[in-house]
């Protein structure tokens, strides 16, 4: 065959590649498609040894082998550029190097040294996975025979290079696009799943003007645009989702995703699945493949309330994700890795829970890096009046009319009442009194026992 055929075949190889790259969805079928690649080059151009490298920073680590001399070694092996400055030459120049015997004793060696027995004159070859100015890796080619790659071969496998890097670039944006519209299918369930309306957290915390929030909302403002995680503790209906959501607000993710997830209302046997997605068969029910609530968080913020119900086993799982960004689905051996900034909350002592066991000490301290405690509402009292107009404001817009009115009287009222429940319990106790109300009535709270007083 002629050279010019030979191009010719590796030009239609790769249209085809091109397309089966387009399908790939994941890092494994995008190996597949580089394997494939290389077989079909070696009825072309022999080798015993062919390797994809790929380009990390300064080194370059084995993604793809091929060939008879292929091992494990080999797939585990990297390579770092500053001991192999021909090789750094290759990649910065997009120009491939056959390798000689003078190269091999005298300049930087054998890449393969020590992993792979060649002799120092074997037929070794780089060419450049690059498109324009992207560098992809490289693609290593070795004969155990004692000669040098032909010129005709060098530019037939440059020619591959080019068109293969194309194929791996066309597979790689197909893996992160199917990755993305998994996490928008995943973000827009949860959004199906809230029923609520949207709170405007900015707007009720800066309307505060207690000392204890005002002090909250200055913690709040300092920590909002850092990575750090935050840990906001107290007492149950205190507002901790509002305080995550104000907070994310002023940071620069305030218009990244935004989960919560409530870790006591999911099943143990559940919520790792919930967390970190499963695949198909993973599990008795899991008939499809599922993201978890990272994945739908991936770029912005994922809120975990009642963090101190998490179980013992997912915890590790968490401290994981905490510290390198990564974790595995349930039943799968992929490595995922995610950019989320965490916010918890727990009505409880996690030190405690710690000390009890119930509870790892080292994910407590990964997770209180900027702890913020929320004051109860009988500590500020002085926010009452602000929190009811908000209420009754959001209360006039579901039913289309005018704010209801709380006179003064029962506004002081109401700053006497201890709150067990805080600002949940606040907002229970106005919204009975807007359901109890007439028309041209407003709400009065005599005694904690509520009445709709007439206006006439």
């Amino acid at each position: 065959m002629r050279l010019s055929d030979e191009v010719g075949s590796i030009v239609d190889l790769t249209q085809d590649l091109k397309e089966v790259s387009r399908l790939a969805t994941t890092v494994d079928e995008v190996d597949a498609v580089i394997g494939g690649a290389l077989d079909a080059l070696g009825q072309i151009v022999p080798y015993d040894l062919a390797t994809v490298m790929e380009l990390i920073d300064d080194k370059l680590s084995v993604r793809v082998v091929r060939g008879r001399l292929g091992n494990s070694q080999v797939q585990h092996h990297h390579l770092d550029l500053a001991q192999f400055p021909t090789i750094q030459s290759v990649i910065d120049s997009g120009r491939p190097h056959a390798f000689t015997e003078h190269d091999h004793a005298h300049g930087d060696g054998d890449p393969f040294h020590g992993v792979v027995d060649l002799a120092d004159g074997h037929a070794c070859m780089i060419a450049p996975l690059r498109v324009n100015e992207l560098s992809f890796g490289v693609l290593s080619l070795d004969r155990e025979v004692c000669a040098t790659y032909s010129q005709d071969v060098i530019e037939l496998v440059a020619v591959f290079g080019k068109l293969l890097a194309l194929a791996i670039i066309f597979g790689e944006q197909s893996v992160r696009l199917e990755r993305l519209i998994t996490q928008l299918t995943e973000q827009n369930r949860l959004l199906a799943e809230r029923t609520r309306g949207p709170i405007d957290a900015v707007a009720l915390l800066n309307a505060c003007v207690s000392p204890a929030m005002v002090h909250v909302r200055e913690l709040a403002k300092r920590v909002a645009d850092t990575r750090a995680p935050v840990l906001i503790t107290g007492e149950t209906g205190t507002g901790k989702e509002v305080l995550a959501r104000a907070l994310v607000a002023w940071s620069r993710r305030r218009d990244r995703p935004f989960v919560a997830v409530n870790c006591a209302a999911l099943p143990a046997q559940l919520i790792e699945s919930e967390l970190f997605g499963h695949v198909k068969g993973a599990f008795s029910g899991a008939t499809t493949s599922r993201p978890g609530r990272f994945q739908a968080a991936n770029g912005g913020v994922l809120f975990l309330d009642e963090i101190g119900e998490l179980p013992l086993e997912s915890q590790a799982k968490l401290l994981r994700v905490l510290e390198d960004g990564c974790f595995e689905p349930v039943g799968s051996d992929q490595t995922v890795r995610v950019d989320v900034r965490i916010i918890a909350a727990t009505n409880r002592s996690l030190q405690e829970r710690a000390a009890a066991g119930e509870f790892r000490e080292d994910l407590y301290y990964r997770l209180a890096v900027f702890p913020i405690q929320l004051p109860p509402l009988r500590a500020r009292t002085e926010d009452i009046p602000i929190i009811a107009t908000s209420v009754l404001e959001t209360m006039a817009k579901k039913t289309g009319r005018f704010p209801w009115n709380i006179a003064d009287a029962d506004i002081e009222t109401l700053k006497t009442r201890p709150w067990p429940g805080n600002v949940r319990e606040l907002v229970n106790v106005i919204e009975r009194a807007t359901i109890l109300s007439r028309e041209g009535d407003r709400l009065r709270f005599d005694g904690f026992a509520m009445e709709v007083v007439s206006s006439q």
